[in-house]
């Protein structure tokens, strides 16, 4: 009778080897959708204001520099950071555009 009942203890089923997996996959679900997801979208947006740079845009650099772009080049902007002061700066150190040549002012 003991060896019946110890039988049927170690023959019992454990849980589906899936079940292993359920926690690991949602929990880098959760990281995609919470993290990995808002950064690309963030990374997608400054690439598309970095490539859309143009002479005349108000321009704020990842220093916290603030001026006016005077002239575009590949890889480089020349900010207007006061009159007759312009620095090189790289493309993607423009951290925001504050406001484009193609925006209408505020008032019209």
């Amino acid at each position: 009778m003991i060896d019946f009942l110890a039988a049927a203890g170690s023959a019992a089923a454990g849980p589906p080897a899936w079940t292993g997996w359920v926690l690991p996959l949602g929990m880098l679900l959760i990281l995609w959708f919470l993290i990995l997801r808002p950064q690309m979208r963030q990374q997608k947006q400054h690439r598309e204001r970095v490539a859309g740079l143009g002479k005349g845009d108000e321009v704020v650099t990842a220093g916290g520099l603030v001026g006016k772009i005077t002239k575009v080049d590949e890889h480089f902007v020349h900010v207007e950071l006061a009159k007759g002061m312009t620095v090189k700066a790289v493309r993607n150190t423009i951290g925001e555009v504050l406001s484009s040549r193609n925006t209408p002012a505020a008032n019209d």
